[in-house]
């Protein structure tokens, strides 16, 4: 990881008849997302316990890399697509490697 490199956490909750549905628009973004200049790691993952539970595991080389995600089209789609879905807002939080 370069020195810029950052680290994204990105939890959603679905509401319990919308699993299936979160499921389908979350995963949509994988792909694209990891042919994106700069994404190094983009794992989705679902609670074993809690099945309306995603987090999205996220390695970026840099910030505007990960800003030039943000802004990408699969994402600003997806996540109006998922929006009605979620039992809550989702919750993302960058973070920068400390050690």
């Amino acid at each position: 990881m370069t020195e810029n490199g950052v680290r994204v956490v990105a939890h959603f909750v679905a509401k319990p008849e919308s699993v299936e549905d979160v499921k389908r628009y979350l995963s949509a973004m994988v792909d694209p997302t990891r042919a994106e200049d700069g994404c190094m790691t983009y794992e989705l993952l679902q609670n074993a316990d809690d099945p309306t539970d995603f987090t999205f595991v996220e390695e970026w080389s840099s910030k505007s890399d990960l800003d030039h995600h943000a802004r990408s089209e699969h994402i600003r789609i997806n996540r109006e697509l998922v929006s009605e879905h979620l039992a809550e807002p989702s919750d993302v939080r960058v973070y920068t490697l400390v050690k």
